[in-house]
């Protein structure tokens, strides 16, 4: 792949890429442009896929079908490359947006619209499997909707590896499932589809794959309704403006003129070569969190498989499922080799203050921006120069009485804004947005103004934490019942409050026994919430869709998730569209579709001692594309896009209580343990040091340990490229960097 620039741009065979515009089952689609100027789409299939044995001659063969192909439902191949490090098909360009950019922004499509849609889809599945191939994937990525209908793309360019072939039966699953997206918004109910619809997509959805209609007989049954023509444009007004604005970003880019957004080249695979993760085991050397206490090497595998034992409860709510007759299976791993990066040791120098200064009153709680530091006691919220520790704005009177901890974190930043939950002399419970370029205050909600029990109070919502996700703040917690019945069996009951950004208004809430901590993602509409009940029976991890007022969305069942009972910080987290979470036994990393729910990858983690090994709450790095993993004394760093492992580092000596020496975030208390800048991992752990580590290599760039500290340890956030401590009445400074 030439990596040459054309006025600035990538390139991938004869093409100029201009920009990102989607990924596809793990293959990334890009726009770009001939040397003549002419727009085309490039998809640079994915490493995984690429390096699956059978891959190439499936993908050769569904481009030379394809070529010879004219349905209308088809994006026409224009080029394609099997045979190069990284696979790539070009495709004529064609104006139109994916159909989750569709749905996401604009929700669901009306019944005419899903006709249409379902019509579309099956005449163009019926030209392939006709000629003999399939597509593979299927999906509201893959189907482009454009003013004449829709469109699949990427032909040949998605399936899943270490599995039998996808066969026809799979692609009609496949747009069994892209049409009830489109039809509930990514809510899998067929509830949501239309009459006319209900029982042959419903059908496409049979778990038997024999059972399942084919391409021809959907589109024979869709004609013989014989239902009213839908009369002017089949998409609404919103989305065809949409689709004219982003035809004319990419001439723009394809011309030269305007801003191009910067995006990663395309994945760099050497010829014959490529491992696939279903056969990778590493060994982590190191103390890990086990059974008993002791230390063991750990052993780490992974794949897009089913882990071995105690999945999370499946693929997702659009996933096929498995069967012997037809359907698409996977194996469980089958680690056979020991290959991966050597643990590397945490050893660094003590760091070098950039500044230190006592206030008068211990910090409660602590929130900082590139600029400032927003300090709140339980008399007063000061605000700091960042680069001096100096105050830079007058006091304000508002409050925190109680410590940010794994339960509690009532402080969060964005976009130039501080929000915090706090008291005032005049009332508690408040909701509070500050401008940092100022330190006034932009807005104030009283929490308890909104409590459903109306003039009678029957119930409480304390408010544990606060986040914040584009114009969104979310404000989270538990509900306590004041009928005076309690039962340490019974399940908690959590809420979700939205509130605009701009103005504090009320957005919309909900609350159920299945809310007990929430994942707000810093961008996009969805969030993750978390549930289980005492006693060790099984958990869930639920989607909550922001963009429909907090409906539920798909739905994991995650065996023996005690630990997600907690209610307070979450034990999640988020990166490149995807969200991850602990699973199996503990022991396993699943990472799913955030939008969908299906599983794209997970790795499980094992004491090659036979010990059980328990993961803690992962974090991932502020672009997304690193995942870390806190395992007892080891911290190991993912590839966010396939789990494939990066570094471990490993902590070596004890704790302040003698037993072998953890980081804080593998002890699944939750909390803000391990937090990142852009080019640093910050870790605490249970000797009381926190830890600079280069993201990039695992090394430690430096140590700080305050003795003086309290004994639950000191309180610290990051901003920009410093990291704020408090310790007492003591407030340090520490750039990443040590220097």
């Amino acid at each position: 792949m030439d990596h040459s620039g054309v006025d600035g741009a990538y390139r991938i065979g004869p093409y100029a890429l201009l920009g990102r515009q989607s990924t596809v089952g793990g293959s990334e689609v890009f726009a770009a442009r001939t040397d003549e100027g002419l727009l085309v789409t490039v998809t640079v299939v994915g490493p995984e896929l690429a390096a699956d044995p059978g891959f190439r001659d499936r993908f050769r063969a569904a481009v030379e079908a394809a070529r010879t192909l004219s349905s209308a439902f088809l994006v026409p191949v224009v080029d394609a490359d099997a045979d190069a490090p990284v696979p790539w098909l070009a495709t004529q360009f064609t104006a139109g947006l994916p159909l989750r950019q569709v749905v996401d922004r604009h929700g669901p499509l009306s019944e005419p619209a899903l006709r249409v849609l379902a019509d579309g889809l099956a005449r163009a599945l019926a030209a392939l499997h006709a000629a003999g191939t399939i597509h593979g994937g299927v999906s509201p990525d893959s189907v482009l909707l454009t003013m004449d209908g829709p469109r699949i793309t990427a032909v040949g360019c998605a399936g899943a590896t270490g599995g039998p072939a996808p066969s026809p039966t799979d692609d009609m699953f496949d747009l069994g499932s892209t049409v009830l997206f489109a039809a509930s918004g990514g809510e899998p109910d067929t509830g949501a589809l239309p009459v006319s619809l209900r029982e042959v997509i419903g059908g496409c959805r049979y778990p038997e794959p024999p059972e399942r209609p084919t391409a021809e007989q959907l589109v024979d049954y869709l004609r013989h309704q014989d239902l009213p023509a839908l009369g002017g444009s089949w998409l609404p007004p919103a989305v065809t403006s949409d689709m004219a604005a982003t035809t004319v970003a990419v001439g723009s880019a394809s011309s030269g003129g305007g801003d191009r957004a910067p995006f990663p080249p395309p994945p760099v695979i050497a010829a014959g070569t490529g491992v696939s993760r279903r056969k990778l085991i590493i060994g982590l050397a190191g103390g890990v969190a086990v059974l008993g206490g002791t230390a063991a090497a750990l052993a780490f595998s992974g794949d897009s498989s089913p882990a071995a034992d105690g999945r999370a409860g499946g693929p997702g709510a659009t996933a096929r499922p498995a069967s012997p007759s037809g359907g698409r299976s996977t194996s469980s791993a089958s680690p056979s080799s020991t290959d991966g990066p050597e643990p590397v040791v945490l050893a660094g120098p003590d760091a070098v203050k950039a500044w230190s200064g006592a206030g008068k009153n211990a910090p409660t709680c602590l929130e900082a921006s590139d600029k400032v530091v927003m300090v709140v006691t339980d008399t007063a919220t000061s605000f700091l120069d960042a680069a001096t520790g100096k105050s830079v704005f007058p006091q304000l009177n508002t409050t925190n009485k109680f410590r940010a901890s794994s339960i509690k974190y009532p402080t969060a930043y964005a976009d130039g804004v501080f929000y915090l939950l706090c008291d005032t002399p005049s009332q508690s419970g408040v909701l509070a947005a500050f401008d940092a370029a100022g330190g006034k205050a932009k807005w104030a909600t009283n929490l308890s103004a909104y409590d459903p029990g109306g003039a009678t109070i029957v119930s409480m919502y304390p408010s544990n934490y606060v986040a914040v996700a584009g114009d969104t703040v979310y404000v989270c917690g538990q509900v306590r019942q004041l009928d005076g019945k309690f039962s340490v069996e019974s399940p908690t009951t959590g809420y979700i409050r939205a509130f605009n950004a701009a103005t504090g208004k009320l957005l919309w809430q909900v609350k159920g026994t299945d809310i007990n901590n929430v994942l707000v993602p810093s961008s996009g509409s969805h969030l993750l919430a978390t549930s289980a009940v005492p006693g060790r029976k099984p958990g869930r991890v639920q989607m909550i869709d922001a963009g429909r007022k907090g409906a539920r969305g798909w739905k994991v069942s995650v065996p023996h998730a005690s630990f997600y009972f907690t209610m307070g910080w979450p034990l999640t987290c988020y990166a490149a569209g995807l969200f991850l979470f602990a699973g199996g036994n503990g022991n396993t990393l699943f990472a799913v579709d955030a939008a969908t729910g299906r599983e794209k990858w997970h790795q499980r983690f094992d004491a090659k001692n036979g010990d059980q090994v328990k993961i803690g709450t992962p974090f991932s790095s502020q672009d997304g594309a690193t995942v870390y993993v806190p395992v007892g004394s080891d911290l190991a760093a993912l590839a966010a896009a396939d789990g494939t492992l990066r570094w471990v580092a490993v902590l070596d000596g004890a704790s302040e209580s003698g037993r072998s020496n953890v980081f804080n975030a593998s002890l699944r208390l939750g909390g803000k343990n391990a937090q990142c800048s852009a080019d640093t991992v910050f870790a605490t752990d249970s000797a009381k040091t926190l830890w600079a580590i280069d993201a990039a290599t695992g090394r430690a760039r430096w140590k700080y340990r305050d003795p003086g500290q309290p004994d639950v340890g000191f309180m610290w956030t990051v901003g920009g490229d410093h990291v704020f401590i408090a310790s007492h009445l003591t407030m340090t400074a520490i750039a990443a960097h040590g220097r």
